[in-house]
């Protein structure tokens, strides 16, 4: 089942093809006879690509109240305070969640209300919080996202860690990506810099791979029909990989 809001899917797609104007980098074109997995040969070949960095709302702040670090809540209904500033998610023309969660590196989920509540079980939580732009992409400056470790019931705090980890926004799991339409691989870095700790993203989809050493959107264009599975990794410069529970994602993808 495709789990991904058809609205949000639209705009995404929409917004990339018009901008037709807009740069390509960091292209990387991989042949077809390299894909040994899929049934359908592609008349194009693979390609993973970027556009021109244009960030929105560079001075959006995104605020938590609650929970606070490390509160314990008991199980059933937690509350959840944000605070938004410098972007307009109050405004009355706003109909789709400009603010999204991201609970143990689950699929996000969005909110029209920066007050609400989450129906959860005994354990330990970190939430990511973060805005989205027009086109549902998560902003990426210092202040437009937020994440908070919680318990819930007798549970235990994560073991400390200084290390960076991801949150990944799109794709989504199961997420259905028609023919012919780019598939979009949006992340955030959170507890770190890419560029001043010396990391990489690596994104692994079935046979290929793509690296990245910068917070920006990844366009893979020219997938054949077939099944994915998107992993989506954090890690040193040198290859060696980041401790913690939240340095690596897999999504399914499904291209028809």
């Amino acid at each position: 089942m495709n789990k991904f809001p058809v609205f949000l899917l639209l705009l995404v797609l929409g917004w990339f093809s018009c901008n037709p104007d807009k740069k390509r980098i960091n292209e990387k074109v991989i042949s077809a006879e390299q894909d040994s997995v899929q049934q359908v040969e592609a008349v194009s070949p693979v390609t993973f690509f970027q556009l021109e960095d244009s960030a929105a709302f560079p001075d959006a702040i995104l605020e938590l109240y609650t929970p606070l670090g490390n509160q314990v809540f008991r199980p059933g209904k937690v509350p959840f305070e944000f605070n938004v500033k410098n972007f307009p998610i109050y405004e009355a023309e706003i109909r789709t969640p400009r603010l999204f969660n991201i609970i143990n590196g689950g699929d996000p989920v969005g909110h029209l209300s920066p007050i609400f509540q989450k129906e959860l079980a005994e354990g330990t939580y970190r939430v990511v919080g973060y805005l989205v732009d027009e086109q549902g992409l998560a902003l990426k400056s210092f202040g437009n996202y937020v994440d908070r470790d919680f318990l819930v019931g007798e549970s235990r705090p994560f073991p400390y860690s200084a290390e960076p980890y991801l949150a990944l926004n799109l794709p989504r799991n199961a997420q259905n990506v028609p023919l012919g339409e780019e598939l979009i691989i949006d992340f955030l870095v959170l507890g770190g810099d890419m560029k001043l700790d010396g990391l990489i993203v690596q994104v692994e989809i079935n046979d290929w791979s793509y690296e990245i050493d910068h917070m920006a959107p990844i366009l893979v264009e020219n997938l054949p029909v077939g099944d994915y599975q998107v992993k989506v990794k954090l890690l040193r410069k040198d290859g060696k990989e980041l401790e913690g529970p939240f340095s690596f994602v897999t999504k399914s993808v499904f291209v028809r």
